[in-house]
Parts: C-alpha cells; structure tokens; sequence
C-alpha cells in the first residue's frame, strides 16, 4: 500500500532526510521519500505488517508533526450470513459507529458492504472485525465461487419436503377423507399418531438448524430479525406438542387434535423454498457485470525489446505496443500506432456498425477488431480502462440506495421487535377474554409466521440491480 502524509515542522532539507530515515527502518516499510517542497512523506508498506497509524508515530518520535488529512477509500465486502433486511440493518449500524467510517451502506439482495471510510483513523481489519462481532462473516470472491448457495438451498428444502408431505397427509389427510392405517389412526391410537408427527418433524427442524442458529443469536442480542420469528414460532409449537404428547400420555387422547407438528415443517419447508427462490434472483441480477468482465480477452499479444509474445491481459503495462489481428478483442485502451481497421463499439456505444480506426485514433478495450490488422500505444490498463470504470459504475449503482429503499430498511429495522410485541400482545389479549392456552398460542404462533420483513429489504435493491443489469448489457 502507499500513502501520502502531510508533514510540518521541517526546516531545511536535514529535517527530510531525518524523517526519511526514522520511517525506512521500521519493519514493512518498502520506501520512504519526504519531499521538502510540499511538506509530504509518500510511503509505501505493507499493511499486514505495519499500520500507518505505526508510521505516524515515528515521524512524531522523530520530532516532526503529522498534519491529519481525509484520505478516503471506498471499498467493498462480500456478506455472508445475512437472512434479512434487518440483518442488513444491523451491519450498518455495527460499521456507521467506528470511528472513520463516513459511509456505510448494505446492499441486501446482492450481499454487499459499500464502505468508505478515513483511511487515517481505521483501516479495512477493524472494519472486517465490525462485521464478525455484528454476527456477520466476510466472504472471500474465492469462496463465493466456490459454494452455490442456491443448490445448497434446493437440497435443503427437497429434504425438507421429504418428511413435510408425508407428515401434512398424516395430520390432515382425514379432512379429505384419506383413510389412515389403524396403528396411527388418531382416533385408536393417538400416541401413535403423535409420536409418528413428532418424528417426521424433527428432521426438518434439524434441515433448518440455521434458522435457530442466527434468530436465536440475533433474539439473545436484543437485535431480533426474521429468523427470530421463524425460531420462537416454531420452537412454541414444538413445546406445545410436547405438552399434548404427555396428556395423551395421561390419557387425555383429545389433544392429538391439538397438535401443531404439521404447521412446524410446512412453515420451515415453505421458507427454505422462498430463500431457494429469493437465491435465484439474485444470482441472475449479478450475471450482466459478469457477461462485462468477459467482454474481456484473457491474453494479449504484445511487442516488448522488439519482440512479440503473449501474456495475461491484466499483465499489459502502459506504453507496451499491442497486437491486434481481425477477429480479436482489444485488451486494454489505448492510441492505434500503426494499421488501419473497422472497430465493433457496440458494447460502448451502442451503435451496431463498425467504427473506422487509423493511427492517431483512440481504441477501447473489450471492443472487437473486425477488418485490418492494427498495432497501438496501451493508454488505459486495469482498473483504468474504460469498461472497467463501467463495471464500477453499475456496481456503485446496484449497491447504492433509493430513498425508498432507505426508508424500507428504517421499517425493517424495528418491524421484528413490533412483531413479537404484538404476538405477545395478542395472545395476552385472547387469554385475558377468556379463550384457553391453545387458541391463544395459536394467534401467537400465527402472527409470528405470518409477518415476515424479507421482502421490505429485497424489493427495491433487486429491482434496482435487474435494471442497471439490463442497461450495462444494453450498451
């Protein structure tokens, strides 16, 4: 990494060199370069080694004053773990209260941190840190890669429905007639009927073990979010059906009428799917910026010490003279030294017929080369080129906020709490009116389920990236 840090109290040229000095030996430090003139120390280092707050601090030990300037970055985190709009909320308000963080913003359906932040007062591990403590991990490109989280996703929810079906046709296949064995029938044998339940339900409950993970930790925070409704409904109606399951045992056969197991895995079932489904989208709104990065060629051909060869294209320096034959991509942008040719700029521009190309003209990177055989000056490489600035643009766009989408993230934020306030309420409420335990816990169970946040927080942000999508691969 290199910076640049403003000096005072220099008096002459000494003062420099002395400055100089006390910042190369420290460890990490590649070079250190003060230049009177202008007051400023520009060095490079290693930042897993040292930190430039360690490197301030020898300039003041040396005798010199470091004068505090703004150096922001803008940077960006893969999220894993998020469930919700809430849990986007709360990485929000994890990271917007360290000390330099300007800006932080989550982008809930593409699993998104935009941060910027003063690189003077904190550095990218302090805010990694953030993140972890919230309850949050931070995803390598690697990893992301590596795990398709919807097929993992479709195996869970087809497990689930494994043992769900079955489970709705034993507790409700008599509404519609469907005749059950005598060994589970609820009516000669209600123990049976409700042990066979009980056993079905587990297992979907063990499929979701991530819904109690992060809604039980996120309730014991005191920052609940839609995992936690999922958690606390659920495990009341197991905890119920427990219940029934010891008075059937004291022979009160009556309460296999009032078993809720069926209700368990239909709701864990339903949403796996709608998590399935909500995978999906999001895994097509990101593939335009990756139909972009491969707009560009992998190799270039290039003339280095009067010599032809080919390498990387992130290995093109600026000044190296590039070869482009008919048929080819151009790697980087640049200034056609040599040659004559009919350039495909649609990516760019839009525009379908091709763009006549001699020397002295500008070239763009990712466009192809249809006609003549061309050599140019690469101008623009890396994150320089225009398709780059391009890709950074539709990101800026799909992980930034509409003032909807911000005020649905406001909503979200204390939607949960005000859920299981009035579920708490509302069962209260019933019982205090004189209606017994099942029905109130029935409400309570009900309201809990039925209010889920998760489309406040993925509406707009996916709609908002299907349409900077659509224009990106429009030109």
């Amino acid at each position: 990494m290199e910076n640049r840090i403003k000096l005072r109290g220099m008096t002459c040229a000494a003062c420099a060199a002395r400055i100089e000095r006390a910042v190369a030996k420290l460890q990490g430090v590649r070079s250190a370069s003060v230049n009177y003139a202008s007051e400023a120390l520009t060095v490079s280092y290693d930042e897993k080694v040292i930190r430039r707050t360690e490197i301030e601090e020898a300039i003041r030990k040396a005798g010199y004053d470091v004068v505090k300037e703004i150096n922001t970055v803008k940077t960006r985190y893969k999220i894993g773990g998020m469930t919700c709009a809430a849990c986007a909320a709360r990485i929000e308000r994890a990271v917007s209260k360290l000390d330099g963080v300007i800006v932080a913003s989550v982008n809930y359906a593409a699993e998104i941190l935009n941060v910027e932040y003063d690189e003077g007062r904190i550095d990218s591990e302090a805010i990694v840190s953030a993140v972890k403590k919230a309850g949050y991990e931070v995803k390598s490109e690697k990893a992301v890669k590596e795990r398709d989280e919807s097929k993992v996703l479709l195996t869970r929810f087809i497990l689930s429905a494994a043992f769900a079906v079955p489970l709705l046709i034993i507790s409700m296949g008599h509404m519609f007639g469907m005749p059950l064995p005598q060994a589970i029938d609820m009516m000669q044998n209600p123990m049976n009927f409700a042990l066979l339940q009980l056993c079905l339900t587990l297992p979907v409950m063990a499929i979701g073990w991530r819904f109690y993970k992060v809604g039980l930790k996120s309730l014991f925070r005191l920052d609940p979010n839609m995992d936690s409704l999922i958690a606390i409904s659920t495990l009341a109606a197991l905890l119920y059906g427990l219940y029934a399951i010891y008075r059937i045992g004291q022979g009160e056969a009556h309460y296999a009428m009032h078993l809720y197991f069926e209700g368990i895995a239909t709701i864990l079932t339903l949403i796996t799917l709608g998590k399935y489904l909500e995978s999906i989208s999001k895994k097509k709104t990101g593939r335009a910026i990756k139909e972009l990065m491969n707009l560009v060629p992998k190799t270039a051909n290039i003339i280095r010490d009067g010599e032809e060869m080919t390498v990387k294209a992130e290995e093109v320096l600026v000044g190296d003279i590039v070869v482009v034959r008919p048929g080819e991509s151009l790697p980087v942008d640049g200034r056609v030294l040599q040659g004559s040719t009919a350039i495909d700029e649609s990516m760019i521009s839009g525009e379908s017929l091709p763009v006549e190309k001699a020397a002295g003209d500008e070239v763009i990177g990712a466009t192809i080369n249809k006609t003549g055989f061309i050599q140019y000056e690469a101008t623009r490489v890396g994150a320089d080129t225009a398709l780059a600035k391009i890709i950074e643009l539709v990101e800026e766009a799909q992980g930034s906020k509409a003032p909807i989408a911000k005020m649905a993230d406001v909503i979200a934020r204390y939607f949960v709490p005000a859920v299981i306030l009035l579920a708490i309420a509302g069962a209260a409420g019933w019982k205090i009116a004189g209606h017994d335990t099942v029905f109130c816990l029935t409400i309570f169970i009900s309201v809990l389920v039925i209010a889920c946040p998760c489309a406040l927080g993925l509406a707009t942000p996916t709609a908002i990236m299907v349409a900077t999508g659509k224009g990106a691969q429009m030109g």
